[in-house]
């Protein structure tokens, strides 16, 4: 089973996801930004999800994690949720 490990951003619009993504492509810090303005519980870690297994995320998340480059941020990806800024520390 695929592991990976992830953190990220989730904000209600688009547009914020947006703004958060140009600051990170400037040189802002990943984790300082998801403690200011992410609203998942995950905020605290500075966005990080930890290691989970392929299926535990929602699909669009997934597919992210699973199968785009590793370490370079992406998004905004729209879930349920609202909007994330995904990074893929490893997988396996």
């Amino acid at each position: 089973m695929a592991t990976a490990c992830a953190r990220h951003i989730l904000v209600k619009t688009e547009k914020k996801a947006a703004e958060l993504k140009a600051k990170i492509a400037k040189g802002a810090d990943f984790a300082q930004l998801a403690k200011k303005n992410s609203t998942c519980p995950s905020a605290k870690k500075g966005g990080d999800l930890g290691e989970f297994k392929k299926g535990q995320m929602v699909k669009a998340f997934d597919d992210v994690v699973f199968k785009l480059k590793v370490l370079e941020v992406h998004g905004p990806i729209k879930t349920k949720f609202g909007f994330h800024l995904i990074q893929t520390i490893y997988r396996n």
